[in-house]
């Protein structure tokens, strides 16, 4: 379920109108279609985002329009998100410089199922306003060619298609017929659930409004009916970098791609530029709240307050409040010196993700296990005279505490929760040794 503060049947819906309201205030609205806000002063609507299954899991940037789609659902809204087994095999052009590799359909279908899992950490599939995850391919995959031709292409000129800046950007490197209908297959979707699901509004990033518009388009030629669009920004650190990539590429919501560590530390170390930006765009949190810690950041920047509100929020919404626990406080082992005797073995688990970790069998500690071949083992000496002059001038740790003698030998007593002796070699440099029955 998602962390919304409290089950979202029990809200209290506000009237539509203030959709486009609370959006604006979170700069949450890059471009929307006339016409919209008259709509939404008629009552509740139902709006869907896509996502590409490119991967089998989201990642940070990804998330603007998952959280358009939130705030929808929060003010009565009724959300679908629609992973596109079927767009994934055409594959969008929008945005992108080359041609997208042809995946096979298995993988498409086993990313479809990854997105569909991390969806329902964000949109509440219960209550008056639950929202739902439908497969594009459902539809698309069985649709024939000439019916296609007939009933969509027939109402789209070349020049129509030209204009779009998604294909327009592609014209000189070159771009493919299966790419350059993709702009159609989506308007299709649009129209497809605008008939079967009463969908009247498309949200997406804001490299996707061509393809919205185009199915707006088909809605009105086809059915004569009244269609909208809303786009979310592209956001751009005030860095000048891409949001959510790293030195190690994208920070992804999947724990097995990006640890909850890392994923912490990723929203713990942005910009003072752009916290208060991320906390509009990320959290559910009100804005008065908002200026509030940013008043706390002003006064105390080396505390960053801001950061640290934001890498909770958002890390307990993707990975639960017990995760969030366990990696702030392996943080603090980390970075402040905490001390380990009250550290479970979950904490352990998540230092073992993040320093290099070393097994032993338990009977290597029966008799004691030297110091220095413990520091070998692990990596942090390169042999053990080295050791032994590192251990004399007090450059080493084991489980927090400093050691100057050299004939120091490790037993069980040294073992904390989940059997992990934590070594450690001047302020930074960590290891980690666990004792294997």
């Amino acid at each position: 379920m998602p962390h919304f503060g409290g089950p979202l049947g029990t809200l209290a819906f506000p009237p539509m109108p203030s959709l486009l309201a609370t959006l604006r205030a979170r700069d949450l609205v890059h471009d929307a279609t006339p016409g919209l806000e008259t709509r939404l002063a008629r009552g509740p609507v139902t709006a869907y985002v896509g996502f590409d299954p490119t991967a089998d899991s989201l990642h940070v940037g990804s998330l603007l329009p998952v959280m358009a789609l939130a705030w929808l659902q929060r003010m009565g809204g009724r959300p679908i998100a629609l992973v596109g087994g079927g767009t994934g095999m055409v594959g969008d052009p929008s945005g992108k410089r080359a041609e997208r590799p042809v995946l096979p359909v298995e993988t498409i279908d086993a990313n479809v199922a990854g997105l569909r899992r991390q969806l329902e950490h964000f949109l509440d599939f219960e209550g008056p306003a639950a929202a739902r995850v439908m497969d594009n391919g459902e539809w698309l995959r069985p649709l024939g060619l000439m019916e296609f031709l007939r009933d969509t292409g027939k109402h789209f000129t070349i020049g129509y298609m030209l204009q779009k800046e998604s294909v327009k950007s592609r014209l000189e490197t070159g771009i493919s017929f299966t790419e350059f209908s993709y702009m159609l297959v989506q308007a299709y979707d649009f129209w497809h659930l605008y008939r079967t699901a009463t969908c009247e509004l498309q949200m997406g990033g804001s490299d996707q409004w061509g393809n919205i518009t185009a199915g707006i388009e088909l809605i009105g030629r086809r059915e004569q009916g009244d269609a909208h669009g809303l786009v979310v920004p592209l956001f751009t650190t005030a860095g000048g970098g891409k949001f959510g990539k790293t030195e190690d590429g994208n920070v992804w919501l999947d724990p097995a791609r990006t640890s909850p560590y890392k994923f912490f530390q990723f929203w713990l170390n942005v910009d003072d530029r752009d916290v208060e930006r991320l906390l509009k765009f990320f959290t559910f949190l009100p804005l008065d709240a908002i200026q509030a810690v940013m008043r706390e950041q002003a006064a105390d920047p080396g505390r960053r307050p801001a950061q640290r509100l934001l890498a909770h929020d958002i890390t307990t919404r993707v990975h639960g409040e017990a995760t969030v626990a366990r990696v702030t406080r392996a943080s603090a082992i980390l970075f402040g010196g905490s001390d380990l005797r009250d550290a479970d073995a979950g904490v352990f688990q998540v230092l073992a993700g993040e320093v290099p970790t070393a097994e032993l069998p338990r009977g290597a500690l029966d008799g004691g296990l030297p110091l220095v071949d413990a520091l070998v083992t692990a990596g942090l000496s390169r042999s053990k005279s080295e050791a032994r002059r590192g251990i004399e001038g007090k450059g080493f740790a084991v489980n927090g505490e400093k050691v100057g003698d050299v004939e120091r030998r490790l037993t069980d007593a040294d073992l904390l929760d989940g059997g992990h002796v934590l070594l450690q070699k001047g302020k930074k440099n960590y290891a980690l040794l666990k004792a294997r029955n």
